[in-house]
């Protein structure tokens, strides 16, 4: 935590905050949701294969690997001042040790119409999906793969490093820790069968994909391989700020004797040391809290109101997680994802609303916060889900990918254009 500047009084209550003038607004995609056509990457196989956990194929997604221009300059017109994309490194590296300079010469075109439209970069190096060679040698399961992550992330580095202003190197790097929680602590026999049909269409004798992994096999090596390519980005060229996002629901205890302490230090385990050494900044993601009792993840009170993703709406959850991102760490505070998916646009902007209330209350306390990044820009590709929940700000049509901006895009527009809380 940050403390407040000595001479500096907080603001009174409910009066309006100017916020610092390097204070970024945007939205967020990833390359797999968005771009289309991903057919070298792990989760392409496991869409396809039978059965799959999959509701339906990602296929063309909202077509942004050709449609990139028109997203940015959308974001741009929005009143946005960041655009916090992914490159695909299976596009980059589509086989072993073997680079695209093209896949290279498409991302920097990318994030040169960032720069043109006035949007800086913040470059995510992995969003959960990973080349399939990758995958069916093992993937984060094995003892080389921190090398060969840090490989790709050098060679992306070299190419792209002077074009970006922010970068982060795993979305959610404790997303398996996660899953493993909402699932129960195993996989279900659909997946396990997937995974198998996965394997099997790859003439291996396993595949291992980030989302459907065993957490304790694939954690030590997330975490070497987030060290090593930190250090790979850091060495340039650019002086790119290097963080770390983490997904941060709200975990709030209830009752006596209530496993909340454990649950959090299950969900975040060494990721808060690592953190602390090999970060410039923290990302924090929050969508809701997490109730836990005595015996663990309870259901949301009664009568609570639920979002399309099946969990509870609470945009409250977003200051509990940067006040712990902060004591943890004592890093900046990038909001890198908040969002909600829903049909109703009003309940949306609801949404915004008040967990940008929890950003101005924050920033009261004296805790450097230093972005509120949107999830999503655009309805996209929900991994499992396929393309029946609704994140974005920015409907398209999945037959003319005609991009139709919400009410909820103009109005963080607006907010983002005045710079005020």
């Amino acid at each position: 935590m940050s403390p407040a500047p000595a001479d500096a009084a907080p603001p009174e209550p409910g009066a309006a905050r100017d916020l610092p003038a390097d204070f970024l607004w945007g939205t967020a995609i990833s390359a797999h949701q968005s771009e289309g056509g991903n057919v070298n990457s792990d989760s392409w196989l496991l869409e396809h294969v039978s059965p799959s956990a999959y509701a339906e194929p990602s296929g063309d997604a909202c077509d942004s690997y050709h449609r990139y221009g028109e997203d940015i300059a959308l974001a741009a017109e929005l009143g946005f001042n960041c655009h916090r994309l992914g490159i695909e490194w299976a596009r980059i590296e589509p086989e072993p040790g073997v680079f695209s300079v093209a896949a290279l010469d498409h991302y920097a075109r990318v994030l040169e119409a960032c720069h043109a439209h006035g949007l800086k970069p913040m470059v995510t190096f992995n969003h959960f999906t990973v080349p399939r060679w990758f995958a069916a040698r093992g993937g984060f399961e094995e003892a080389d793969s921190p090398a060969l992550f840090a490989r790709f992330a050098e060679r992306a580095a070299a190419a792209l490093g002077d074009r970006m202003a922010y970068a982060t190197t795993f979305n959610e790097a404790n997303i398996p820790l996660l899953i493993r929680l909402m699932r129960g602590g195993r996989a279900g026999p659909r997946i396990a069968a997937m995974v198998a049909a996965a394997a099997h269409a790859s003439g291996s004798p396993r595949f291992s994909s980030m989302l459907f992994a065993d957490p304790d096999a694939i954690t030590p090596n997330l975490i070497k391989a987030h060290a090593l390519a930190y250090e790979a980005i850091k060495a340039g060229p650019g002086d790119v700020p290097v963080g770390l996002t983490l997904t941060m629901q709200h975990i709030e205890a209830v009752g006596e004797n209530s496993l909340a302490d454990t649950v959090r230090s299950a969900i975040y385990g060494d990721w808060w040391a690592q953190a602390r050494t090999h970060s410039d900044f923290i990302g924090v993601q929050t969508y809701t809290r997490m109730r836990i009792d005595a015996k663990g993840l309870v259901r949301p009170p009664e009568g609570a109101e639920m979002t399309a993703a099946g969990y509870e709406f609470r945009p409250q959850a977003l200051g509990e997680t940067i006040r712990l991102a902060a004591r943890e760490t004592g890093k900046p505070v990038y909001v890198t994802e908040s969002g909600i998916a829903t049909d109703d646009d009003a309940r949306r902007i609801a949404f915004i609303d008040q967990a940008l209330a929890q950003v101005r209350a924050c920033m009261d306390e004296g805790i450097a916060v230093k972005s509120f990044i949107q999830w999503s820009l655009l309805d996209n590709f929900e991994w499992t889900k396929g393309y029946g929940e609704h994140f974005g700000l920015v409907a398209v049509d999945a037959e003319t990918f005609a991009r139709t901006p919400k009410p909820s895009a103009r109005h963080l527009g607006r907010i983002a254009r005045a710079n005020r809380l």
